[in-house]
């Protein structure tokens, strides 16, 4: 608890990078920097202390299974009008986007997407539940088309999907996707193509099922929320503690890409500090084309917080002495990770939303006109400290939700434990990662 207060008067302001949409950035810390990474790692281990203390596997249990189920209607209307909500949506952010205005600000298409969906939509499916499979336009569209029914490549599992989430990652960092609104629209109009064609060739269920990112992404988003499916119906639970369902995470392509959501939104920070500046301008200098510097420095941090976790996999099978093989302990071990991208993300969008909020709300009322200048809000200087708290909520979570797995699968008390140790310090590294990335300025991206 001290840790985290501490964390949070330090705290600075916290914006995402979205191209020129929300004025403002990071700003430096008031404490130390090696204090302020040295108190969440701190907050981290403590807590993974405490949890500890729980070997009551009827407890653990107990907290797990515990639920309210929801009354759901069984008219199909809510469906329907979800899914032309979606279209009316689809529509919208394409014509709006050839045709609107061409100032970013003022472009319903360019809000709608960056504001409306990949900031507001998708806190929704880990803060309340995901709804994105209903309001998905494309899988609305593929609903009406015809299927060739070829078989899906069994190898090629989630990994379309790994590429796609990197390669959407970088052309977010990397083009003006939230300065043009005609670039914007050609793109999803390419990415429709796509996965539409996808949809047709390997069926709808298969393709939105295996290779598509953003279905994925909101797929796992949801398992964080309190509310989602269960037993054939909605139900409340606790948060995170759906995670902690079997083979939720199977195979290595889905550890791939649980890992890849979350060095995203690290990258996404991680490009706008000066620290990424001084490190790269040495070897554009050696003559690295600056076209090739953020594609390696996407797939080279990737690589490390993938080989990070793999590293803490082994060592985990070691420390605990167990019989189970290496891609087991991966699987059961990686969903609870994505409480902490859901933190990230969190922690990297809420303000740009609530900043960008109001001018979506003036363009949505008139989309065809440029009222020249829109509203934004601008956040108290506290608000900084709830990105941290979002950061250290989400590492608590995980935490849980590892040692409830530890305790499912090892019959040893001791086991359960010492099987944490490796995953713990990954943790660690992870959150103080992010954390500094956090309390860095927030400064241009270099050579774009």
């Amino acid at each position: 608890m001290a840790g985290t207060l501490s964390l949070l008067l330090a705290a600075g302001t916290v914006s995402a990078h979205g191209g020129s949409l929300a004025g403002g950035g990071r700003e430096s810390i008031t404490v130390p920097t090696w204090l302020f990474l040295s108190t969440g790692g701190a907050a981290v281990g403590a807590s993974f202390l405490l949890a500890s203390f729980v070997t009551d596997r009827s407890f653990i249990e107990r907290i797990h299974d515990w639920g309210v189920p929801l009354t759901v209607s069984d008219s199909r209307l809510p469906v329907l009008l979800a899914r032309a909500v979606g279209l009316a949506g689809y529509v919208t952010v394409l014509g709006i986007g050839f045709v609107g205005p061409t100032t970013p600000q003022t472009n319903l298409a360019i809000l709608l997407v960056w504001v409306g969906w990949w900031a507001g939509l998708a806190m929704t499916a880990y803060l309340i539940g995901n709804t994105w499979r209903i309001l998905n336009p494309l899988d609305t569209i593929a609903l009406m088309l015809p299927s060739l029914g070829r078989d899906y490549p069994a190898r090629a599992g989630a990994w379309p999907s790994v590429v796609g989430l990197l390669a959407l990652i970088w052309l977010e960092v990397v083009s003006p996707l939230a300065d043009d609104p005609r670039l914007l629209a050609t793109a999803i109009v390419g990415y429709s193509v796509l996965t539409l064609s996808g949809a047709v060739v390997f069926g709808r269920e298969t393709w939105f099922a295996e290779a598509d990112p953003v279905e994925r992404v909101f797929r796992y988003y949801g398992r964080v929320a309190p509310i989602g499916w269960a037993d054939g119906g909605l139900r409340l639970r606790l948060p995170g503690m759906d995670l902690s369902t079997p083979r939720l995470v199977d195979g290595r392509d889905e550890v791939a890409f649980v890992i890849a959501l979350l060095w995203g939104t690290t990258f996404d920070g991680l490009v706008t500090t000066p620290a990424f500046t001084d490190l790269t301008t040495p070897l554009v200098a050696a003559g690295l084309p600056p076209q090739l510097l953020y594609p390696l420095a996407l797939a080279a941090g990737f690589g490390l917080f993938l080989g990070a976790y793999w590293l803490a996999v082994r060592l985990s099978r070691r420390v605990a002495d167990t019989y189970l093989d290496e891609s087991e302990l991966a699987e059961r071990f990686a969903p609870p990770l994505l409480a902490i991208a859901a933190g990230y993300h969190l922690a990297h969008y809420l303000g740009y939303f609530l900043v960008l909020a109001p001018a979506l709300w003036v363009t949505l009322l008139s989309p065809l006109s440029d009222p020249g200048a829109v509203p934004i809000y601008e956040p108290p200087s506290w608000f900084g400290s709830v990105g941290i708290a979002a950061v250290v909520l989400g590492h608590l979570v995980a935490i849980w939700v590892a040692h409830a797995a530890a305790y499912d699968i090892f019959p040893s008390r001791l086991q359960a434990v010492r099987s944490q140790y490796p995953f713990i310090a990954v943790m660690v590294f992870y959150t103080m990662t992010s954390l500094w990335v956090i309390s860095r300025p927030e400064v241009p991206l270099p050579y774009l």
